[in-house]
């Protein structure tokens, strides 16, 4: 598993490993509300996420393109379902639609 695991981040150098965790960076958002959206896909999902550097966003959002923006963090287990999980998101799969009660 771990060595399937090792092979598939080898393949998306976009992924990074938080240091001394089992913990992976699977995306930024410069806009605290979108990263928080996309925590709630992945937690709908199934995908225990994180997020990372919020609040500091929030507190002042002209540091997020200085701090590289709000980080969604994954355990090692779910980081290819949580890119399953944005790309579903890319192609409007949590839209709702017109008829849906709000």
């Amino acid at each position: 598993m771990e060595q399937a695991l090792n092979a598939w981040l080898a393949a998306h150098p976009e992924i990074e490993a938080i240091p001394g965790r089992d913990l992976f960076i699977v995306a930024r958002y410069l806009i605290p509300m979108e990263a928080a959206l996309m925590q709630g896909c992945m937690e709908a999902s199934g995908i225990p996420a994180v997020l990372a550097d919020a609040h500091l966003m929030q507190a002042d959002l002209l540091l997020a393109p200085a701090l590289g923006g709000v980080r969604i963090l994954v355990p090692a287990a779910y980081v290819q379902q949580a890119l399953a999980t944005i790309e579903a998101f890319q192609r409007g799969e949590f839209a709702l639609d017109d008829n849906a009660d709000y």
